[in-house]
């Protein structure tokens, strides 16, 4: 048995290693635990290659299966799925441009895997335990000569308007405060919203309050699949600029997380009025993405990223040479088959997209900036 594993780590490593030369975006699965009235349709392979990679769905009598780069089972902790992704936080600091994203049908646990509780240490999020993980490995690296300095900003796109999560004076999206943001990108690939709150961060538990204060803001909203079902899209940026006083290397990094809106069909959502609205425009950017993403993995010369706020925002990290990673979340629940199945496919898609390779932004400090 432990041959067999070893054989598939090792595989799993050279698979990684063949991603990172071609610039691959990685993909892993989560599937959330059954609740105590659901009826499963999910399985997973108990042996061979694919063991921790594959998983499979049955839908109107036909199997589905599927393979991503890893596969977390029901029972996973949020430590564990951290564990998978610690290495990639880590290149933040080292100078490259980092982005997780979450997709998946209203319901299937994106929030709980971004931002989950940060009040209960094992139920912390990844957003939550990334920023710990960045604070901690800065303090250590303080020893060997490094200094850095931390910014965050926080927005969502709600009904295709940005709105900014950490402003003190909260001007609605009906109010017209919304108009004021646009998009640029810079000759290095960076992107900046216009007028848009960062705030310098010194500790672990300033962005906590941080965080605390964005999710008071975000627009969250009643459907039929989900109680407090976000209904927006939600984009954390952590930039990070570091100095080496001994080398006078400079490294700048950037950690995007971002928690997608819900997926959902309309059909399903039972969305009115303003309702209806919100799943009209998050289908559309939803949409607008998937485009983007079909012809990425085309290798089309056009990509229309301008299509949608949220594409257009998040170009660096679907065009660019950007270390990126999706995790698409699932209900495992039969009702929800359908839906798995359009996420499934989808996030196989993603995962044959090269988007280029991962480019470090460092360089040495002249005299004259010293």
């Amino acid at each position: 048995m432990n041959g067999l594993k070893h054989h598939a780590n090792s595989v799993k490593m050279q698979l990684d290693l063949e991603k990172e030369l071609k610039g691959n975006i990685r993909v892993f699965c989560r599937v959330r635990p059954l609740l105590p009235n659901e009826s499963g349709a999910v399985a997973y392979p108990k042996s061979g290659e694919n063991l921790g990679r594959g998983i499979e769905l049955t839908h109107n009598g036909q199997m589905y299966f599927f393979t991503f780069d890893k596969v977390f089972e029901q029972s996973t902790s949020q430590e564990d799925v951290f564990i998978e992704i610690s290495h990639l936080v880590q290149s933040a600091l080292d100078g490259y441009k980092v982005c997780i994203f979450a997709y998946g049908q209203t319901g299937s646990g994106k929030t709980y895997t971004m931002m989950g509780n940060p009040e209960l240490h094992d139920q912390k999020g990844l957003i939550p335990r990334s920023l710990e993980q960045i604070f901690q490995t800065s303090q250590a690296l303080i020893s060997q000569g490094w200094k850095y300095k931390m910014q965050a900003s926080m927005l969502e796109i709600y009904n295709e308007a940005i709105c900014d999560l950490l402003a003190t004076n909260h001007t609605t999206i009906q109010d017209g405060g919304a108009s004021k943001y646009s998009i640029k990108h810079d000759a290095n690939g960076n992107t900046h919203v216009s007028d848009l709150t960062i705030v310098d961060v010194l500790s672990i538990n300033e962005v906590s309050s941080l965080l605390k204060r964005a999710a008071q803001s975000r627009s969250v909203g009643r459907t039929q699949m989900n109680e407090e079902s976000s209904r927006s899209h939600c984009v954390f940026t952590l930039r990070i600029f570091g100095v080496n006083e001994g080398t006078d290397q400079q490294v700048q990094g950037v950690l995007n997380l971002i928690d997608l809106a819900g997926s959902e069909r309309l059909n399903k959502s039972g969305a009115t009025g303003d309702r209806l609205k919100e799943t009209q425009a998050i289908n559309k950017s939803l949409s607008c993405l998937s485009d983007v993403i079909f012809s990425i993995a085309k290798k089309e010369e056009h990509v229309p990223f301008r299509n949608s706020k949220l594409t257009y925002l998040l170009q660096p990290c679907l065009g660019g040479d950007s270390k990126t990673l999706m995790f698409v979340n699932l209900s495992p629940e039969v009702s929800s088959t359908g839906e798995s199945i359009c996420s499934l496919r989808f996030a196989a898609r993603v995962n044959s997209c090269e988007i280029g390779i991962p480019r470090r932004q460092t360089q040495v400090r002249s005299l004259a900036q010293g």
